[in-house]
């Protein structure tokens, strides 16, 4: 697993470092929707990327956000986001990272998160621990949930479809200590692993924005599962990740809130 992750770790931070110099340069920005953005640091970063793993690892095949690539029918796939967070990049605002996962029959084995701003690397191997920087990680014990800090997103279709987690956010807002949307999901299940958030929910997400961060709650001590409890897949466009003492009370809200009858 070595080998693999300090590919992924050359690739998050050679990207990262591209992000960060252009950051507050000129962006050329495209529409993959009405308001769902992207930008040539995404494209320019995810070449770089693709390029990085394929070097090292021709064979193995390629999920990511802002190109198909042709699976090639190995065990062995990486899934990547190369800039989460995009509309915070495209407005100037340094809150993104870098998302590279490796994904073996079907399990992530390992995860690397890149926060260039800040110059934080999130690291995560599937039995092995999560760690910052080289500094192990460890989920909070804040509870319950009247006491605790969350975090959460809204879809790219939130003005025109029933789902669109305003109802859940409503209610945590008024049972938790606060809620916080902050524009990058990978970076939410990062900071619940390191126990600067207490717990996460959204809907509506795809593989590359999920597949490093619950990797790293779990491995940090912490409790991934979809809205109900459901054993969790990142293939699931519903999560819910806490420190785990608190799981229970969010899957509450939630079984009310998104998976009512409408």
């Amino acid at each position: 697993m070595q080998t693999y992750l300090e590919t992924a770790v050359r690739a998050a931070r050679a990207a990262g470092a591209m992000q960060k110099d252009r950051l507050w340069s000129h962006h050329d920005i495209e529409f993959k929707g009405e308001i769902n953005l992207v930008t040539e640091v995404d494209k320019a970063c995810e070449a770089l990327i693709v390029q990085t793993i394929r070097a090292d690892f021709p064979d193995h095949d390629i999920l990511a956000e802002e190109n198909d690539y042709a699976a090639v029918g190995k065990p062995c796939k990486w899934i990547i986001d190369p800039l989460d967070g995009t509309t915070n990049y495209a407005h100037g605002f340094p809150w993104f990272c870098v998302s590279i996962a490796l994904e073996m029959a079907g399990v992530v084995q390992l995860g690397v998160i890149y926060h260039p701003m800040m110059d934080e690397l999130f690291t995560a191997v599937k039995g092995e621990g999560a760690f910052l920087n080289g500094r192990r990680l460890s989920v909070s014990s804040r509870k319950p949930l009247k006491n605790c800090l969350l975090a959460t997103g809204f879809p790219y279709d939130r003005t025109w479809e029933n789902e669109n987690n305003f109802a859940n956010f409503t209610t945590f807002q008024m049972t938790a200590r606060a809620v916080r949307r902050f524009g990058a999901a990978a970076l939410d299940l990062a900071y619940v692993a390191a126990g600067r958030l207490d717990g996460y929910w959204e809907c509506k997400l795809k593989p590359w924005d999920v597949a490093v961060g619950q990797l790293l709650v779990t491995e940090a001590g912490g409790r991934v599962t979809g809205h109900a409890g459901e054993p969790y897949s990142v293939y699931n466009h519903r999560i819910c990740a806490s420190n785990g003492h608190i799981h229970k009370e969010m899957e509450e809200v939630l079984v009310k809130t998104t998976l009512a009858p409408r």
